[in-house]
């Protein structure tokens, strides 16, 4: 499902084509059901990790400098690494800022990076102090590109009934809809979530070599 056919459904389900607000600064109708639909996304996104959406950057630690910038479009860590000059991985472990300051109290002691912790929303702070540039590689969740802008998603290609209800439950708030409305929008999106649930959380980290594949009974 594209944006535009999103657009259609969530208006024919609504049965309501979302005209702009009277007064100064009220929302046109196609920022309005951007809005819905950028909502119901930030729900998803939130609330199930789905690896297709994990992204990877690399980038290099500077030599005395003990702070790394994250990416503009960072939001959580799944894991940072060092990258050797024999091209070996080396993981950091994840500890808090005061633990950096504790365990290498001295910014000019410097070496091999092996701790790091989120320092701010645009940095990372490294311990011990590196000693060299080192480049480093790290995998983090970030929200994509809205089908609002891009026009296709991965969400709407491959889970469009989750996106679709997810909007038309923010649309049902805004409109003060009727409890049975409301019903009806959240079971069929509650279905929709629990298969998403299955294959973000589920299917797509099995290990299908040492779990087995999913087998239910017959009847």
């Amino acid at each position: 499902m594209n944006y535009t056919e999103l657009t259609a459904s969530i208006k024919a389900y609504c049965e309501n084509d979302f005209p702009q607000a009277v007064g100064a600064g009220g929302l046109t109708s196609a920022e309005q059901i951007a809005r819905f639909v950028q909502q119901a996304e930030q729900r998803i996104y939130n609330s199930i990790q789905f690896p297709a959406l994990r992204k990877n950057v690399t980038g290099n630690a500077t030599i005395n400098n003990k702070y790394l910038a994250t990416p503009v479009d960072w939001l959580a860590t799944y894991s940072l690494a060092r990258i050797n000059a024999d091209g070996s991985y080396d993981y950091l472990l994840d500890k808090d800022v005061n633990y950096i300051r504790e365990a290498f109290p001295f910014p000019a002691v410097s070496g091999a990076p092996t701790h790091y912790a989120i320092f701010d929303e645009n940095t990372f702070i490294l311990g011990p102090t590196p000693d060299a540039s080192y480049s480093m590689e790290l995998h983090y969740f970030y929200y994509p590109q809205s089908i609002t802008t891009a026009g296709t998603s991965w969400l709407g290609t491959n889970l469009d009934t989750l996106l679709l209800y997810g909007s038309l439950l923010e649309a049902a708030s805004f409109m003060k809809s009727e409890a049975d409305t409301v019903k009806n929008y959240t079971d069929r999106y509650n279905e929709a979530f629990t298969m998403a649930k299955q294959l973000g959380d589920g299917k797509d980290r099995q290990d299908a070599y040492r779990s087995g594949q999913v087998r239910y009974p017959v009847k």
